[in-house]
C-alpha cells in the first residue's frame, strides 16, 4: 500500500506534505439539484489511498449524480472534487488520469472483441499500440480472462463483461478506481468474484476504491463507509463504529434505523 514519506515538521523528502493530496478522493461540500430537486445536498466525505469505501444508499440516493459529477459528466454546482490533491475543474487533465471508472450501464462496444475494446480505450489515453497490448494481456489475465482475447464482448456472460469494464477502467494504471453498481443483475457467485478482484487491487497495488452499491452484503465490517440518502451522508467512518453509534445489531438495522430518523450520526 502507498503511504506518504512523512518526515518532520510536516514536509516530505519532495517538499511540503499536503494531507489532501495523500487522499485519493477529497469530495467537499458538494450539492446539486436538477431544476426545484435536490439530489445533492451538501456531501462531504474522503476515499484514501489505499482504502476500500463502500458508498451505500438505495436507488436514487445520489450516488450515480456523485459519480457524474466526479468523472466531470455534470458540471458542478456547488462544492468541490480532488483527485490526489488535482481540483477536477482547475486540473481537470491530471485528476482525471488518476482515476477509472466503471459506471452501472454497461458501455462496451458488444461487435468487437474483448482486446478491441481494450486496444480502443488505451489509444484514446494515448497509450502506443505494443503498451497497449501489453498492458491488456495483462490486465485480462488478472480479471481472469486470458482465455478469452478474441472473443466477441457479445459472447461473454454478465460478470465477465463487469470483469473486462474493469480491466479497461485500469489500462491507464489509475490510483483511484469507482465502481457504480458493479454488481447490478449478476449472480450470487459473480457478484462475490468481481468484490474479489476489487478488493484485492486494494491489497496488491494500494488502489484506492470506492464502491457504490444498494446491498449490504458488499460490505465488510472494517470498511469504510459512507452511507448516502435522499442527498445527504447521515453517516460515515468504518462500519463497526457506525453500528455502534446507531446502538444497532448490524449494518442492516442501523442504516435502517439511520433513514427512518435521516438525522444522521455525521461527526
Amino acid at each position: 500500500m502507498m503511504k506518504p514519506d512523512i518526515s518532520i515538521a510536516g514536509e516530505t523528502a519532495t517538499g511540503p506534505y499536503d494531507p489532501a493530496a495523500a487522499m485519493a478522493l477529497v469530495i467537499e461540500g458538494v450539492s446539486h439539484s436538477y431544476g426545484p430537486r435536490k439530489a445533492l445536498d451538501n456531501v462531504s466525505f474522503t476515499v484514501a489511498a489505499g482504502s476500500f469505501t463502500a458508498l451505500l444508499g438505495l436507488n436514487g440516493a445520489g450516488k450515480s449524480t456523485l459519480f457524474s459529477i466526479i468523472t466531470r459528466l455534470f458540471g458542478i454546482q456547488a462544492g468541490q472534487v480532488r483527485i490526489f490533491g488535482n481540483d477536477i475543474e482547475h486540473n481537470p487533465g491530471e485528476a482525471l488520469r488518476c482515476m477509472g471508472v466503471v459506471f452501472q450501464p454497461r458501455t462496451l462496444d458488444l461487435d468487437l472483441s474483448v482486446t478491441q475494446n481494450l486496444l480502443y480505450h488505451a489509444a484514446l489515453h494515448g497509450i502506443r499500440r505494443r503498451e497497449a497490448q501489453l498492458r491488456s494481456d495483462e490486465a485480462l489475465s488478472r480479471m481472469g480472462l486470458a482465455d478469452r482475447p478474441g472473443s466477441k464482448v457479445r459472447d461473454l456472460s454478465g460478470g465477465q463483461m463487469r470483469r473486462l469494464e474493469i480491466a479497461r477502467a485500469l489500462l491507464h494504471r489509475p490510483r483511484l478506481l469507482l465502481l457504480d453498481e458493479a454488481t447490478v443483475g449478476l449472480d450470487v457467485k459473480a457478484r462475490a468474484e468481481i468484490l474479489g478482484h476489487v478488493r484485492g487491487l486494494v491489497i496488491e497495488q494500494g488502489i484506492g476504491v470506492l464502491w457504490a452499491s444498494h446491498l449490504f452484503d458488499e460490505i465488510k465490517p472494517s470498511d469504510d463507509l459512507v452511507i448516502l440518502h435522499q442527498g445527504r451522508i447521515l453517516a460515515k467512518g468504518k462500519v463497526a463504529s457506525i453500528v455502534a453509534k446507531a446502538e444497532a445489531r448490524d449494518l442492516h438495522s442501523a442504516f435502517a434505523r439511520l433513514t427512518e430518523t435521516s438525522s444522521g450520526l455525521v461527526p
